[in-house]
């Protein structure tokens, strides 16, 4: 079967860009090091309940208005389920995953991660107005992922 020149060109230029994209993607992965966001810390995701500060999720104060929120995501829920902070507080998330990949969001609000196992992620966001906010698992991880939620209270 022949083909036309200029099918064979676009081709070659096809496979070309492929091949380009490709040798990008395994550049910045090794040589350049990239990890996902914020992944920068890790742990050894069969072994979140034995470290610190894993092996005691939940809601600690670190100052007048700063709360640190130490969750653990997995099928199908987190730990701890539901957190109550004052309004006007800071939270910082730090959050892992103990089997799969899950999500980390609360809507109405910037907070938006993926939760990778053995990977520690962190985000922050400062709670003005009072009320009781959602938090969603927005990655699927599996049959029970509709019922995977928890409960942040923002009281006055």
């Amino acid at each position: 079967m022949e083909m036309h020149r200029y099918e064979k060109l676009w081709l070659m230029i096809g496979v070309g860009t492929l091949v380009a994209f490709f040798l990008l993607l395994v550049y910045s992965q090794y040589a350049m090091g990239f990890m996902p966001a914020d992944g920068h810390a890790t742990i050894d995701s069969t072994k979140v309940d034995q470290t610190p500060p894993f092996n005691q999720p939940g809601v600690f104060k670190k100052s007048d208005k700063e709360y640190e929120v130490v969750l653990v995501a997995l099928a199908f829920g987190f730990t701890p389920n539901v957190i109550e902070v004052p309004v006007g507080s800071t939270v910082h998330f730090k959050v892992t995953s103990k089997d799969v990949v899950h999500g980390f969001e609360i809507p109405m609000t910037r907070v938006n991660a993926m939760v990778l196992p053995g990977h520690v992620t962190e985000t922050s966001y400062t709670f003005k107005k009072p009320g009781e906010y959602l938090i969603l698992c927005n990655e699927y991880c599996g049959v029970g992922h509709h019922m995977m939620m928890g409960k942040l209270r923002v009281t006055e």
